[in-house]
């Protein structure tokens, strides 16, 4: 009987003790499975990065450096995509993951509708900066460190597959914990078929047939229709979540970047009511631009970027309804929807309307703007109009404005001024890190687009008329 007591005794605290490492060896505060939202909201946090970038508003010639001309001259060739599958992606792809697997988390076909928009719009960020990009061998993990790249053209077809999966996904029960839209899936819904419509404007000087084709179907699926849709993220007056302008100029003291006189330039002379929203006057009251990629900033007396831009918790607009009003206008005068140049004038029109209270919050200046001849819609001009803009809205979004310059050629940029020689890059090189650890794929990728080299200035697949 003593015997059974010791062994039942000595079970017991072998039980307890194991309990006890278990519970030792587990951290409860960060939970190996990540619940959906989580994983959806932790990539949304890095949404703003595909704005917030000097680079990119190099590359869209939108601000001029003040100080140490040197990014602006297009001196640093190689930019790291890694980040993005590191990130966003594998967040997004593990929600994807539980496709089909019963998962008991409800909405479940929203949650996956959600993270096929957002990886959408991710991978479309990244294939415009670098070309052919990993995706079907990607994001597999420790499965997969060396995946092949994927041909641009298939990775915009599966960007559209995925919009257009989440767009037949997405049911009407609102979801919970929603950073980005409060949980309104009719909101998301109307994104992602906005996503959908821009990216296939992107095909229209190398397949205008798809093209079309791709934007009525976004059409027809539901875009924004009006600012309360945009796709915006809100920064929050605490560190860990300021506007990144904020922090480089008013907490690091980088007062180092002004509005380009090639932006100036655009808006100026036709008093655009934007202007001094975006930049702040001069010493002596005036709004003057800052000659793109100047040697010698010091003997300008530019307007520094405006303070509406970079408080703590300015804003970053990344898919908007005017946007998606450019693209219609283009698109009606294009023949791809019906109205021809009266429809493209209305949408036109609504769209620098539109622009003026997303960034203004009012109309005001909007008639004396629209009067100019050069503003006014016309018909012999409109595509440079549409374009340019276009292009104007986009300001701080330069990622995107760079690549709707490289596919129309509008507004007349030039090369900078501290080395007339180097052009505006027509895309990035892959990060150095490929070439050490994906060196088969890498070379095979660049040889396929741009005969061996990486750098600058190869075209991408919808570059290349």
């Amino acid at each position: 009987m003593k015997r059974l007591i010791l062994l039942i005794i000595g079970g017991l605290v072998f039980i307890s003790c194991n309990k006890f490492k278990d519970d030792i060896n587990t951290d409860t505060n960060n939970p190996s499975v990540a619940a959906n939202m989580q994983l959806i909201n932790n990539a949304a946090l890095s949404l703003p990065g595909l704005s917030s970038s000097p680079q990119g508003e190099y590359n869209a010639q939108f601000l001029s450096e003040t100080q140490y001309p040197n990014l602006s001259l297009y001196t640093q060739e190689n930019f790291d995509f890694t980040g993005y599958y590191r990130g966003p992606l594998m967040n997004l792809q593990e929600v994807l993951n539980k496709e089909g697997s019963g998962s008991t988390e409800w909405p479940f076909n929203n949650h996956v509708a959600i993270a096929k928009i957002l990886k959408a719009y991710f991978l479309w960020h990244v294939t415009d900066r670098w070309g052919d990009v990993p995706l079907e061998e990607a994001l597999k993990g420790s499965e997969d460190f060396t995946p092949k790249y994927d041909v641009q053209e298939s990775v915009y077809d599966k960007i559209f597959a995925l919009l257009t999966e989440a767009n037949a996904g997405i049911s009407g029960a609102n979801i919970a914990n929603d950073i980005i839209y409060g949980g309104k899936m009719d909101k998301w819904k109307k994104l992602g078929n906005t996503i959908h419509l821009l990216a296939s404007l992107r095909l229209s000087e190398v397949d205008a047939n798809k093209a079309k084709q791709e934007f009525n179907n976004a059409l027809t699926a539901g875009i924004m229709s009006s600012n309360d849709d945009n796709l915006v993220f809100e920064h929050l007056n605490e560190e860990a979540n300021w506007n990144f302008w904020f922090d480089q100029i008013e907490n690091q003291g980088r007062y180092w970047w002004a509005l380009s006189d090639k932006l100036v330039d655009n808006m100026k002379p036709y008093d655009d009511p934007r202007l001094a929203t975006f930049g702040n006057e001069n010493t002596v009251g005036e709004y003057v631009g800052l000659q793109y990629g100047t040697l010698d900033p010091d003997s300008e007396d530019p307007s520094l970027l405006g303070d509406a831009i970079w408080t703590s918790t300015s804003p970053v607009h990344l898919v908007t309804y005017a946007q998606a009003l450019f693209a219609k206008a283009e698109a009606a005068k294009s023949g791809w929807i019906p109205g021809g140049d009266a429809e493209a004038k209305v949408n036109y029109d609504l769209a620098i309307e539109q622009s003026l209270k997303q960034w203004n919050n009012n109309t005001s200046g909007l008639a004396a703007l629209m009067a100019h001849p050069e503003v006014a819609y016309n018909p012999a001009t409109a595509m440079q109009q549409i374009a340019t803009q276009r292009w104007i809205h986009l300001f701080m979004h330069g990622y995107e404005a760079w690549a709707e310059w490289r596919r129309t050629g509008f507004p007349a940029l030039a090369p900078p001024a501290g080395d007339p020689g180097r052009q505006i890059p027509t895309r990035q090189a892959y990060p150095v890190s490929e070439q050490f650890n994906n060196d088969a794929n890498y070379k095979e990728a660049i040889q396929r687009q741009f005969g061996g080299s990486d750098n600058l200035y190869g075209k991408v697949w919808w570059d290349k008329p």
